[in-house]
């Protein structure tokens, strides 16, 4: 089922352009097939009725052309009124023949140049007005409707059944052309009315792609809201997205200030430690010297960062997880001598965030698990299945074969400075600074029972296409 799921999101373009496009062509199609649908079967059934009365009044005005002379023969020259009746195999014909004795003769139309003859009244039956209806070859090969009636001519009680035959393939050829011309003025009205309504579309949601290109240059650091003017529809869109862009910018300046006020209030301390470590002298001066340096580095680091994303407000980072996996198994097995197993995706993932802080949490968590691990470490990474979110996420899973930790006490390994065994050197701030760096990016950190008996760390992060 997921396959099928995601093989129908696949085959479904993400465009709403596209979707609503299609949507009304699909819908204009299917409406203009019914239409002429409905109008081929009515034009269809007014033809057939029209052909049907006319064959009708044609048989009436038959009855009351045809006589019987004193000698008993069929006497008339009827005029139907329609110069078809006089073609030879025109298609439309009619006859008068004697049915009951004493009646002889027959007349029959000039375009029937030979006898056409009728099917039993077993098979085809009057009905109650002694009248039946059928259809049969004509002299040429085409189809005829025959409208039949057999009726009494004089006193004596002398029945002639006559006949009225009209060119079934004619009607049905009219039909037919009229189909073809309804068919082909609807195409072209339907191609016109779904370019017509692409463009409108179109037109209609060129204002999203001023939205679009707007947030592009508020993300490159271009532009620092959404200016223009928009459709009343997006214009809300438009306010809480500059509303939005305005409240994280000022959380932003602010923490960045207080870290900066922070890291440039430290350093004068940490020069004045590294002097007193190299004036101590010895191991003990060259330690404190040697950690004094570390912390102005990170604090020199720190502060890199604050300067580059105070010149770049709308910078996206994104940083390819298996490379630096890779890399950084292979500083903790040259540190720790063991093997670690890594289990890594055919596809490469991405985070979506700086390089410095996706190592920051991979490595305090391969640093605890190498330092706790008896003798075996697992990392892996996969992605994990959507669930609604616009963005993809992915999980790394460290796990290792050491003492773990109990469940009752996974929260509280992860408060600053919180250390549950002694026994090992340390600060306890390792899980913590995991825990927020991930919860900064939105993510999720959990602690968990591994099968190979020790501590197992998965953590949540969100990535990039």
């Amino acid at each position: 089922m997921a396959g099928l799921r995601s093989l129908g999101l696949t085959l479904v373009p993400r465009s709403l352009a596209f979707r609503v496009i299609a949507f009304s062509t699909g819908w204009a199609i299917l409406t203009l097939i019914v239409i002429s649908t409905v109008i081929s079967a009515l034009y269809r059934q007014a033809s057939e009725r029209g052909f049907d009365s006319l064959l009708s009044a044609h048989l009436f005005n038959l009855i009351g052309s045809v006589g019987v002379s004193e000698q008993g023969a069929l006497t008339g020259a009827p005029n139907l009124g329609d110069l078809r009746f006089s073609v030879p195999d025109s298609g439309w014909y009619f006859s008068v023949e004697p049915v009951s004795g004493g009646l002889t003769g027959e007349v029959r139309s000039s375009s029937m140049t030979s006898p056409i003859p009728s099917p039993p009244v077993s098979e085809v039956p009057f009905n109650a007005q002694f009248q039946r209806s059928y259809l049969i070859d004509g002299l040429a090969g085409e189809d005829l409707t025959v409208i039949e009636s057999e009726f009494v001519l004089d006193a004596e009680n002398r029945i002639g059944r006559f006949r009225v035959m009209g060119n079934r393939t004619e009607l049905e050829g009219e039909i037919s052309t009229f189909n073809r011309r309804l068919f082909t003025y609807l195409s072209l009205f339907g191609l016109g009315m779904i370019a017509i309504n692409a463009l409108a579309i179109l037109l209609g949601l060129r204002p999203l792609n001023r939205v679009r290109n707007a947030l592009a240059m508020v993300r490159e650091g271009v532009a620092q809201r959404l200016d223009g003017r928009f459709p009343a529809e997006i214009e809300p869109l438009a306010d809480e997205t500059n509303a939005l862009i305005e409240n994280n910018r000022r959380i932003v300046e602010r923490s960045r200030t207080q870290v900066g006020n922070l890291a440039h209030s430290l350093k004068t301390p940490l020069a004045v430690l590294t002097n007193e470590g190299r004036a101590i002298g010895g191991p003990k001066g060259t330690l404190i010297a040697e950690q004094a340096a570390a912390m102005r580095d990170q604090l020199d680091h720190y502060l890199k960062r604050a300067r580059v994303a105070a010149q770049r407000d709308s910078v996206v980072y994104r940083t390819p997880v298996s490379p630096l996996l890779e890399r950084l198994v292979r500083v903790i097995e040259k540190l720790g001598r063991m093997k670690i197993k890594l289990d890594l995706p055919p596809v490469d993932i991405v985070f979506a965030g700086e390089r410095e802080d996706l190592e920051e949490i991979v490595g305090n968590l391969l640093e605890n698990a190498a330092k706790w691990a008896k003798s075996s470490v697992a990392v892996s990474a996969r992605e994990i299945a959507a669930t609604g979110e616009a963005q993809r996420r992915f999980a790394i899973v460290i796990e290792d074969d050491g003492p773990g930790i109990p469940e009752d006490k996974a929260r509280e390994a992860l408060k600053r400075g919180k250390r549950l065994d002694e026994s090992k050197p340390g600060t306890g701030l390792g899980l913590a600074i995991v825990s927020e760096l991930v919860n900064e990016y939105g993510g999720r950190l959990s602690l968990e029972r591994s099968e190979l008996g020790g501590l197992r760390a998965v953590v949540e992060l969100r990535g990039s296409q």
